[in-house]
């Protein structure tokens, strides 16, 4: 067996796919594994060892026919027996379906279905605590052997050196390792998975508030560090004190070493929320009111994965809406969701803690 996984575009997608290498290699032990990404999400499964190559696919090449197609060419060549192409795009199906492979497994969409051999509808219903994101994820293994298991965590391999490479680095800084060091995810991928700003400063002087000796590093894209310095400016003076604002990582790499070393992740529900799960840290995260929480709450258990949607607290918002009508909503759902519901839920997963 030679098999690709593809999983294209998000940190949080292609951290949470790559629970497929794991169970694909403890039952086929001589499978050659290959992941094909996009280069910017690279470091979250780089030391994967159930994975023997990755294949970066720069998504400039969906621009330009040529270079696309010498790309397709490339992945015939290595002669797969076996795709799954997580990512479910047309691009992808085409990448597919002139693989050669003879199984090519895929989601059910009308537009795709004609690129595999095997399509699978989404689950509607998590029938475990992993959630949808992992179970739609695991049911494409049954095409393959019938035994798979429906749920596997997520996981980041990061070695010991770089782990203290980032402790040096943040002591260097002034954190001190004595005291609780939290990551908090203070803006989402996009506005549409963003917890207001107003509420999200709300939310750290609550944190500040509960966790003596308390300390903040604050994670955001470079390209975000405009809407992250506005939340700064809204925490109040005692919070602003302990944000370390000049340990802020810009590389991914340098996140997920600074996140090892973290007590807790407090934020958007995403990819960094993910990443922290996926480093067994403390996570409670807040999620968008068009994203279901049934699908992300990934291993969610009140305790020490703790996730918050909207729906939770004002249920009758959501009865009888489609998906479509509540993403055109989101806005006006966000602003409903006030910190005051927040809280007392945060409080007790602090609480919790006994930081």
């Amino acid at each position: 067996m030679k098999l690709l996984v593809i999983q294209q575009k998000m940190i949080g997608d292609v951290l949470t796919s790559s629970i497929l290498f794991e169970a694909l290699r403890k039952k086929f032990p001589e499978a050659e594994l290959h992941y094909l990404i996009q280069p910017h999400t690279l470091p979250v499964v780089q030391n994967n060892p159930f994975i023997d190559k990755f294949i970066l696919y720069n998504p400039k090449l969906n621009k330009n026919p040529v270079k696309f197609l010498q790309f397709v060419n490339r992945i015939r060549q290595e002669n797969y027996t076996d795709v799954i192409d997580v990512y479910s795009k047309i691009s992808t199906g085409i990448i597919s379906l002139f693989s050669g492979a003879i199984s090519r497994l895929s989601y059910q969409k009308n537009y795709t279905s004609h690129f595999y051999t095997q399509t699978f509808q989404h689950i509607k219903n998590p029938a475990t605590c992993a959630g949808l994101a992992i179970e739609n994820r695991m049911q494409f293994l049954q095409a393959l052997h019938k035994d798979f298991p429906m749920h596997a965590r997520p996981k980041i391999y990061l070695n010991q050196f770089q782990k203290e490479k980032a402790a040096n680095h943040l002591e260097e800084g002034g954190i001190c390792h004595k005291n609780s060091l939290i990551m908090c995810g203070i803006v989402g991928s996009s506005g549409n998975k963003s917890y207001p700003p107003a509420y999200m400063a709300k939310i750290l002087d609550t944190v500040v508030k509960q966790v003596k000796d308390g300390q903040i590093l604050l994670n955001y894209s470079p390209s975000q560090e405009k809407e992250a310095l506005a939340i700064y400016d809204l925490c109040s003076a005692g919070t602003r004190s302990k944000i370390f604002l000049k340990l802020y990582a810009s590389e991914l790499k340098d996140f997920i070493a600074n996140c090892a070393n973290c007590d807790i992740f407090i934020g958007n529900e995403g990819g960094a929320a993910n990443i922290a799960k996926a480093l067994t840290i403390p996570t409670f995260s807040i999620h968008s009111p068009s994203i279901k929480k049934n699908y992300w709450g990934i291993y969610c258990n009140d305790k020490d994965k703790v996730s918050v949607h909207l729906e939770d607290y004002k249920p009758e918002l959501f009865q009888n809406k489609k998906e479509k009508e509540i993403r055109a909503k989101n806005r006006k759902f966000y602003k409903l969701f006030k910190p005051e519901l927040i809280e007392p839920k945060l409080e007790s997963f602090l609480k919790n803690l006994d930081l």
